[in-house]
């Protein structure tokens, strides 16, 4: 684990920071390519202008998860670290709660379909989170709890996982989880095979519900979060949120376009259909 690539003079390159900048770039590349194969005229323009503001709100979001639903009683006694996010403690829940709030607003404004977007949006999303999690682990910000085996994953001195549990083993918990976003995208791209397509809202929903079940049972192997009732964290109390709030989408889309349900078709696919049906 490396915090710093290297220095031009006194000023450091850091692992997080640019990893995190990456993971944006190229969750933005897949949200823009799912938009000119399945969007619709000119969406491609509106992610333009909807990338620099959520990039912002959901900076602020991650942020304000992180200091106060995460870790207060760290933050509390060290107010003046609340604004060092080059240190690491970017909330994705926090983050994502922002973004589509400051999404929600644009959308609204511009009278844009909201889970229209948010389908677009949802493979970009999965995708960035998985390289974001690759920061956490070379910053060292995001840990497991110790293992209790002889194996695992050892911080070196100088990080906040070594600072807390020293050389003993940790659960890799970010790395799996990164592992589990690229499992979670993959099966994105074959459900998204289906000739008959899915209905609107389909992909938000599978995305909520999928990522909240494996958040949930991940956070049990971290150790960087403190616990409360029923020996959960703020993230598996949010995933459980999530969860529900999900599974009422998912049941909705069906309902509400059970008769419409060709969206996120291939064009090409579109075409073969409809040269069937003649």
């Amino acid at each position: 684990m490396y915090s710093y690539w290297f220095w031009i003079g006194k000023f450091p390159v850091r692992t997080y920071s640019t990893i995190f900048a990456l993971a944006f770039l190229f969750g933005l590349g897949a949200t823009l390519y799912f938009s000119r194969v399945y969007g619709d005229k000119g969406d491609t323009d509106h992610w333009w202008n909807l990338a620099p503001i959520v990039l912002v709100f959901g900076i602020v979001g991650a942020r304000f998860w992180q200091v106060f639903f995460f870790d207060w009683s760290f933050y509390q006694k060290n107010p003046g670290q609340i604004i060092a996010v080059w240190n690491g403690g970017l909330s994705i829940q926090g983050g994502l709660v922002g973004a589509v709030l400051a999404a929600l607003v644009y959308l609204w404004r511009h009278n844009k379909s909201i889970l229209h977007f948010a389908d677009l949006s949802v493979p970009g999303v999965i995708l960035g989170m998985s390289i974001g999690r690759d920061a956490d682990f070379m910053n060292a910000s995001a840990y497991g709890r110790p293992t209790g085996h002889n194996w695992g994953v050892i911080f070196p001195p100088g990080t906040l996982a070594h600072d807390q549990y020293g050389n003993q083993p940790l659960w890799p918990a970010v790395i799996w989880e990164a592992q589990v976003d690229i499992i979670l995208f993959a099966i994105l791209l074959i459900l998204f095979q289906r000739k008959k397509g899915w209905p609107k809202g389909f992909a938000s929903a599978y995305y909520v519900i999928t990522y909240s079940i494996a958040r949930f049972f991940l956070e049990i192997m971290r150790g960087d979060s403190p616990r409360f009732a029923l020996g959960w964290d703020a993230a598996q109390y949010t995933a459980v949120v999530t969860f529900v709030l999900g599974i009422i989408l998912m049941v909705w889309v069906f309902w509400k376009y059970r008769d419409d349900r060709m969206y996120f078709t291939h064009p090409k696919t579109a075409v073969a259909t409809e040269d069937e049906q003649n």
